[in-house]
């Protein structure tokens, strides 16, 4: 919103220099992220801000203005306002409380504002420089010229900074200034995988980066161990992800000194569909929001079991200087009161447990990665849920192994196990699915993410995220039968959430850096490459093994494929591929438009065992998309809780199924029943319960839980198993709980339907 110029206000007092004046910049200080293993270290830049461990601020060294690199601990809380206690955030209360102006705020502006550092470059290029003494005395004027017209606009508002008068000429005046004092060097970025501090090796690639970065967008060919190093040339934000685990974020502020505020650079190249886009639109800002909010587990949805609870996340107090679509400079004077405004926190959360009126079938799994457990080192537990009661019936967080970050899992035909994948290791762990004893471990390969098994056979089919190879591993996991590549080229593809056909013989891997899906024929080795859309990240397939869908992480889509003759839907006909587009009702500039379906960074998507219904998980809109695959049409979206991960279909008591649905940054899994009356029409689709996933006095537990109880939603695994190939395996009790339907979900006919 833009705010025009406003009287000038009693002048405020100019604070003096912040730094002695010396004659060249020191440094420049490399910025160094050791990524993790652990929570909130994940992208590791030695510094702790506000409980968040994964942001650096650097300074772009400028002859005759002191600092460069890597700014300190104490410098980067001075810059990020995270020193003055809690007077700058929770500026926001509600949408009827008085929004409090910026001179009216219980700390000095310039400090606020960052116009002390400002002030501070500008005085020691006077003193160093003859050439900038008569320029920056009158940038000095014009600073404080500046702190009186901000002085009574509102604190949550973006500021069309050429609506006041002082700051173009102000503007005008640092631009002199950069010229006498040009830039001397690069910022370093190090990123380091350390085996002591990452069982498996890792992949940073950048996520968002200013237009004309050099060597963006920055793709790395390998995992790694050791370190990798980037130069950046330019002022601005630059955001990352690890290519084998894309939630773990880290991200850089280059701060240019001659400049006010943080900027976030005039506009941002973002690694998601070619995106270039003003700095201050929808999707950076947005972005943004959810880095502070994943990367702080302080910033975590914590729900209360039996009350309503508050979400009021805290993100920096900062000023951020962005621009407009018009190339105008855009002032966001306080980053956290304006996604308070922004995005209507804080929000309140409904009470956690609240239990669906029709009963589930069998038990529910669920892995709570993020789990801290005493005796461990490293995180996560397996869950399980009691359909019949929801009681949080056991967790296993094995510390007797320091079982690392447990991703997914899956059984065996007579359902004796539990097949648990270590993402962070090399190993599939074995447990008993009755009694949660340890079985055995199965070393089969780097940062092994899923794992289903081959009707029939029973043996295990397991992705090698780390690496290029399906592993198919005996029944019980007791030996590894072959490894099979995924890529007939030989390039390393990093095969994520793959999907197994009902018949057992096709298995479907998404290969995350290479937009492609590879396609492998099990009975012969053989494996085809399909072109999906980008970073694919997670496979389902139709009950009749016709055609399989990806879900498209950065390329903010579903792709459909055919496997034999085209079954995918668009315009009216079949085809042998369409896309679905999750961005349809979505604005990079301007955000989604009101009331109409939006997703983005999808994850997990099954289709229900009949067909009729597939569910994705968007983490970026924190919406589930309902997805018809008769017309592969998007039917609705429906709300989910923060980080909403993992999503699988077990049986509904009576028929029916339902869909349980993990978060990785909430503490609760959701119900979803895709058609409630049974009736094939998914348009009633909606939530029918919620479940607080924390341990409970009558947990069965193989440990104690330290930290972080019931966070980390991600694999998911009712059990009866109920798709197609899989449930026709059932035998003894387990069959008799499922109705003719279940038992049959393609095949009406052979229930006289």
């Amino acid at each position: 919103m833009a705010l025009a110029a406003v009287g000038a206000s009693t002048a405020a007092a100019i604070p003096a220099a912040a730094q002695p004046p010396t004659p060249v910049g020191v440094g420049p200080l490399p910025i160094t992220f050791h990524i993790t293993d652990q929570n909130g270290k994940w992208f590791d830049s030695g510094l702790n801000l506000f409980g968040d461990q994964s942001l650096a601020v650097g300074v772009l060294p400028r002859l005759g203005i002191s600092g460069g690199g890597m700014m300190s601990a104490a410098d980067t809380q001075r810059m990020l306002n995270t020193d003055t206690g809690n007077t700058l955030t929770n500026l926001v209360k509600g949408v009827t409380d008085k929004v409090p102006t910026l001179g009216s705020l219980g700390t000095s502006l310039w400090k606020a504002l960052n116009l002390d550092s400002t002030l501070s470059a500008v005085q020691q290029l006077g003193t160093n420089n003859p050439k900038a003494a008569a320029p920056a005395m009158k940038a000095t004027s014009l600073l404080n010229d500046l702190v009186n017209q901000l002085s009574s606009l509102p604190v949550d508002q973006p500021i069309n900074l050429g609506a006041l008068s002082s700051f173009v000429q102000l503007q005008d005046t640092l631009n002199s200034l950069k010229v006498l004092a040009p830039v001397s060097a690069p910022v370093t970025v190090n990123f380091t995988v350390d085996p002591a501090e990452s069982q498996g090796p890792r992949d940073p690639f950048g996520l968002i980066a200013p237009v004309g970065a050099q060597g963006f967008p920055w793709m790395q060919s390998e995992n790694y161990y050791g370190t990798r190093t980037i130069q950046l040339t330019q002022p601005g934000l630059y955001a990352f992800a690890d290519g084998m685990v894309p939630y773990e974020l880290g991200a850089v502020v280059v701060h240019d000194p001659l400049t006010i505020g943080l900027e976030f650079g005039k506009s941002l190249q973002v690694n998601s569909r070619n995106l270039v886009v003003p700095s201050n639109s929808d999707i950076v800002n947005r972005l943004v929001n959810t880095f502070f909010n994943i990367t702080n587990p302080n910033n975590w949805q914590h729900f209360e079991k039996d009350k309503e609870s508050s979400f009021d996340p805290t993100d920096p107090p900062v000023p951020i200087l962005e621009n407009d679509a018009a190339g105008n400079a855009v002032l966001v004077p306080n980053l956290d009161a304006y996604f308070d405004k922004k995005f209507g926190f804080p929000k309140t959360l409904v009470k956690g447990d609240q239990l669906p009126a029709t009963p589930g079938v069998g038990e529910v799994w669920l892995d709570t990665q993020m789990e801290e457990w005493n005796g461990k080192d490293k995180t996560g537990s397996a869950t399980k849920i009691n359909a019949t009661d929801w009681s949080i019936d056991r967790k296993i967080g094995a510390p007797y192994i320091d079982m690392n970050n447990p991703h997914n899992m899956w059984t065996d035909k007579d359902y004796k196990y539990l097949y648990q994948s270590e993402w962070f290791h090399d190993v599939v762990d074995v447990f008993d699915r009755n009694t949660g004893a340890f079985v055995r471990q199965l070393k089969v390969g780097t940062e092994p993410a899923h794992v289903m098994t081959e009707t029939g056979s029973d043996n295990l089919v397991i992705g090698l995220n780390g690496g290029n190879e399906m592993v198919e591993a005996a029944p019980g996991a007791t030996s590894v039968i072959r490894k099979i590549p995924v890529s007939p080229t030989g390039t390393t593809l990093h095969p994520h959430a793959h999907w197994t056909s009902g018949d057992g013989k096709t298995v479907v891997a998404p290969d995350t850096e290479s937009g492609q899906v590879s396609v492998v024929d099990m009975p012969s080795g053989t494996v085809n490459l399909e072109p999906v859309g980008q970073f694919p990240i997670a496979m389902s397939m139709t009950p009749d093994g016709g055609r399989f869908y990806s879900a498209d992480f950065l390329g903010e889509s579903l792709t459909c494929v055919s496997l034999g003759a085209p079954q995918c839907h668009k315009d009216g006909k079949l085809v042998h591929s369409s896309t679905i587009d999750l961005w349809a009702n979505y604005s990079p500039q301007d955000g989604p438009k009101s009331g109409a379906p939006f997703g983005g960074l999808t994850i997990q998507l099954p289709v229900s065992p009949d067909g009729h219904a597939m569910i994705a998980e968007n983490v970026l809109s924190q919406t589930l998309t309902i997805v018809d695959p008769r017309t592969d049409k998007i039917v609705k979206d429906i709300p989910c809780a923060a980080g909403c991960h993992g999503a699988n279909f077990g049986a509904k008591k009576g028929g029916g199924y339902y869909a349980y649905v993990s978060s990785k940054f909430a503490n609760v899994m959701q119900i979803i029943d895709l058609d409630p009356n049974n009736d094939g029409d998914i348009s009633d689709a909606k939530e029918v319960g919620r479940l607080v996933l924390d341990p409970t006095a009558t947990t069965k537990m193989d440990g104690s839980v330290s930290g972080e109880a019931g966070y980390g939603g991600q694999g998911v695994l009712p059990i009866p198993l109920v798709y197609n190939g899989w449930v026709q395996q059932n035998q003894g009790a387990w069959r008799q709980m499922l109705t003719c339907q279940q038992l049959n979900p393609i095949t009406p006919s052979a229930c006289g339907k």
